[in-house]
């Protein structure tokens, strides 16, 4: 028996419709936003209104309306999927209420029930638990276009839209409710949609952090009492409780890799101020639990292991008598003011300027976990045990998951840094130039490295040959160490090293480690602290991977700190970039056999290797359901442990309501348990006819990606025919859209590759080359080629997956608008020969993915998604449109003041296109 984590049918299938919203009679939620935006729309832009009706044409407008009119159409988007996301909220709880949480795809419910109808022991879920680590991980890539500001309202929006929901006002106070949804939506109106400056690093933090105040820190402890309580109802027998085994990992403040802005003092000062955001928190949270636990000594005797507690907290804070003195018998409040003294101390220490700290502080999150554990056990000793779990433990919970950081900050730069600064090392010890270092893949290069690594190192030495740029990559590293005594062992995650090509690459890693002081020994020969993340990102590095892992494995010094680490060698795989380099199949099943491989490899070594995966949010860049994805890995690849990337956009769809935040987090620590489970009951040997099929696909649809790729017009018709350049002027991020400012195909970040064509309507990042694949297949093996892609896609779910996604993202191809876009392009030559191969490329892949699937329509399982599209559609196909005239008038405009209020149009259409399909890059 499969468990599962999601239910796989369309929303439109499900057995409820939404209700209108109370008190409205048929008033739907889509209607109340409507008409409220219609009314905003008449008192300020009342030319607009036509617009809102449909009775309008954006391309006859001044452009001074333009700009208005995108606005209000991107703000349109927004609300709806506001909509979307609290209708889909209301239908989960409806199952839950009419048909029982199991029946709620996602959830831990419905895995322990079918673990436990499957006759799954309580003893293999504990032994899962006790390994399980789950760390989605934020990341500052450029695909979030709202503002922080517009995020808030938009949060007030949707809480104001609940609210209304709610039978229980009466007409005076719903009209009040109705009067402040009016009033957000049209703050958003006024409100620029447009970053009007870079975005800066230290904007991105608060970006991120945004998320955390709003939902994660008070929703991911509700996390483990969902898998405490669906494990207490499909286990009754058993006593469970959750470690803290979902956390956030983040880049933002640490990924240097392409990004200058991005220094050791800034990573220190993100570092600071993630460890003030969940100090302040705690702080928050206790100081409320001190005004509940007013428990005095006349009604309940303190219990004496507590006094002792008690006393030490007192005598430790420096001022007893004024504590006992302010709560008098009240013991767990003075009990609970030691702790907040302390913390505040703490939370001084850590400013940027602190003052000296006049009362003892936490040396880290562990010993307020401590002080915190020490409460609950007094509480349940006095009789107290409901206190205990649901007053104390929630918050010594929080601690647990979010300590003195919040989030597990990675610390991300690619090998051409790491590299430069190893040669100048070299120059350094050896004597010479960089210049004059051994190649980096000859034995020579290996066996200094070895020679340096073995090497005892007691202190610091002289590196005059070190270059700026160099001593700024070792003071990153030496960070390290600093920041993990100063606030929180957990404070800095890994080190991922991006562009891995060799085994000397990652002890190059190990070796800058090693002269930032950062190994357990103090030699510095035994042990690395700092995890060690080869990323492999194209499909060739890809295909290196399982190589290089198994020598880099069976290195003693690496043995040696993978073990104290965990246990786990962690490897990134990146789905953008090797999208970018083979096309979507390729790429897919090229991460498919590495991650097959290099899961073989970490069990014959006696080291699990775990996985991070670079997903992004759209089709081309990994994105796809997350039930679905983590289904669709190969058996055994997740080994308890799985780390993912939400980037962008991704993060405020996932966590910026409560409700949902709540929802992504427990499907995705559903979908990691199933998978995990499933394996232990599934064969490891993989299915060769299915394996042998995907190798021809993947082979034959790379070949006919490759040959678009290499066409000589293609970088100068995707450069003209697209806003490639001008996503540069949208400030969404605050790194450059290329690593080293060369202006090559190759050195184009796939983020931007993926954003370029989503907006010219070709979007061949997700599509190319696999209707070529298909039909390749089915005419070299004939009828029983067809034969066996149809069972694969029946009983592949790699296989399946990739094809549902396909058939999602033609249906959001338009060639006609794509042709449109085409005209820009000044080489008629070159234009029309590679609209030809995509056009000819777009009606092959829609003709073999019904032949495959057969179905009627493209992407006719996925009726919700179509009927959420079509419904944004018209809007943006005629934004598209007039993005195309924009360009044009963009380029060539030599008027300064024109060619900036051209801009500010322009720039809008990048983003309510966006904003209508739902994702950037």
């Amino acid at each position: 028996m499969t468990l599962t984590a999601e239910v796989h049918a369309p929303v439109v299938d499900a057995p409820f419709a939404p209700p209108a919203i109370t008190g409205t009679g048929s008033e739907t939620a889509t209607q109340i936003l409507f008409h409220a935006l219609l009314e905003i729309c008449r008192r300020h832009e009342p030319k607009l209104v036509g617009l809102l009706k449909g009775e309008a044409d954006i391309g006859s407008m001044t452009p001074e309306l333009l700009i208005r009119a995108l606005q209000l159409q991107g703000i349109w988007f927004r609300l709806l999927s506001i909509v979307e996301e609290n209708t889909a909220m209301r239908r989960r709880r409806h199952v839950e209420r009419t048909q029982g949480r199991e029946e709620v795809g996602g959830t831990f419910s419905k895995v322990f029930a079918e673990a436990a109808a499957a006759g799954v022991k309580a003893s293999e879920i504990q032994e899962l638990l006790k390994g399980l680590r789950i760390r989605p991980t934020l990341t500052a890539h450029p695909t979030e276009s709202k503002r922080v500001t517009v995020l808030e309202k938009l949060r007030k929006v949707y809480l104001l839209l609940r609210e209304l929901e709610l039978p229980r006002w009466t007409e005076r106070e719903r009209n009040g409710l109705m009067a402040d949804l009016s009033d957000q939506i049209e703050l958003i109106f006024l409100t620029g949609e447009l970053q009007l400056e870079k975005a800066t690093v230290v904007r991105e933090v608060s970006w991120a952090l945004h998320f955390f105040d709003e939902s994660l820190f008070d929703m991911l402890p509700e996390l483990l009492n969902s898998l405490e309580s669906s494990l207490a109802a499909h286990y009754p027998d058993e006593s469970f409780e959750a470690p803290a085994f979902f956390q956030f990992g983040c880049w933002v403040g640490g990924d240097r890799d392409g990004n200058p802005f991005v220094t050791h003092d800034v990573t220190r000062t993100t570092l600071k101020r993630n460890a003030r955001a969940s100090m302040r928190r705690f702080r928050s949270r206790l100081t409320e639990l001190g005004k509940w636990l007013s428990i005095t000594e006349r009604a309940m005797p303190t219990p004496v292991a507590f006094r002792k507690e008690l006393k030490a907290r007192l005598d430790a804070s420096g001022d007893a008598e004024a504590i006992a003195a302010r709560n008098p018998g009240e013991h767990f409040r003075q009990y609970l003011s030691c702790v907040l003294r302390k913390l505040d101390a703490t939370i001084e220490r850590n400013k940027e300027e602190p003052a000296a700290p006049v009362t003892p502080h936490y040396s880290d999150a562990d010993e307020l976990i401590g002080d915190l554990k020490a409460l609950e056990r007094g509480l349940i000793e006095a009789n107290c045990r409901s206190l205990a779990v649901n007053q104390v433990r929630p918050v010594r919970r929080m601690v647990e998951l979010f300590r003195f950081s919040t989030v597990h900050l990675d610390l991300r730069e690619n090998s051409t840094r790491t590299t430069k600064a190893l040669r100048e090392i070299w120059a350094s010890v050896e004597g010479g130039e960089p210049d004059d270092a051994p190649e980096l893949d000859s034995p020579e290069w290996r066996a200094w490295l070895t020679a340096e690594l073995s090497k005892p190192r007691t202190k610091l030495r002289d590196l005059p040959k070190l270059s700026e740029e160099s001593r700024e990559t070792l003071a990153t590293f030496a960070l390290v160490a600093e920041m993990r005594a100063e606030l929180d062992r957990e404070a800095v995650g890994a080190f991922i090293l991006s562009m891995t090509r060799s085994v000397n690459d990652i002890l190059g890693a190990y070796l800058l480690a090693k002269e930032a002081r950062i190994y357990l020994d103090s030699p510095g020969v035994e042990i690395c602290q700092l995890p060690i993340v080869p990323l492999f990102e194209t499909i060739e590095d890809l295909r290196a991977a399982p190589s290089i892992m198994k020598e880099l494995l069976s290195i003693p010094l690496v043995r040696r700190s993978v073990r104290w680490q965990g246990g786990f060698q962690e490897v990134m795989v990146g789905y953008s970039d090797s999208n970018k380099d083979g096309g979507y199949l390729a790429s897919n099943w090229e991460l498919y056999k590495a991650q097959a491989k290099l899961t073989e490899i970490g069990e014959q070594a006696g080291l699990p290797i775990a996985f991070f995966h670079g997903r992004g949010g759209s089709v081309s860049r990994g994105g796809a359901p997350t039930a679905r994805a983590v289904e669709a890995l190969p058996p055994g690849s997740i080994n308890r442990q799985y780390r993912v990337t939400d980037q962008g956009e991704v993060v405020s769809f996932k966590y910026a309501n409560r409700g949902t935040a709540a929802y992504q987090m427990e499907l995705t620590a559903a979908s990691v348990m199933a998978h995990a489970l499933n394996s232990n009951r599934s064969s490891s040997a993989s299915r060769s006819e299915f394996d042998d099929a995907m190798e021809a696909l993947s082979g034959a649809s790379r070949a006919v990606y490759t040959q678009l790729l290499n066409h000589p017009g293609l970088v100068d018709y995707f450069q003209s025919a697209s806003p490639l350049d001008e996503l540069a002027l949208l400030n969404i991020g605050s790194r450059p859209a290329r690593r080293f400012g060369a202006r090559t195909l190759s050195d184009l970040r796939a983020i931007p590759w993926v954003f370029a064509w989503a907006q010219n309507r070709h979007i061949i990042t997700g599509w190319y080359g696999i209707g070529s694949g298909l039909k390749n297949f089915i005419d070299v093996r004939g009828e029983p080629g067809e034969h066996l892609l149809k069972r694969m896609f029946e009983h592949s779910k790699p296989f399946r997956l990739i094809l549902d996604e396909v058939e999602k993202t033609l249906r959001m191809v338009d060639l006609s608008i794509a042709r449109e876009y085409s005209t820009l392009c000044p080489d008629e030559a070159a234009r029309e020969e590679i609209f030809r191969m995509i056009e000819a490329e777009y009606a092959l892949t829609c003709e073999m993915c019904l032949q495959v699937s057969g179905g009627g329509e493209i992407a006719f399982r996925y009726p919700a998604f179509r009927e959420r599209l079509e419904e944004r559609l018209p809007v943006i196909n005629q934004v598209s449109r007039e993005q195309v005239e924009l360009l044009r008038r963009f380029r060539s405009e030599t008027d300064e003041f024109k060619r900036d209020e051209v801009k500010s149009a322009l720039l809008l259409s990048i983003n309510c296109i966006a904003v209508g399909f739902g994702a950037t890059g």
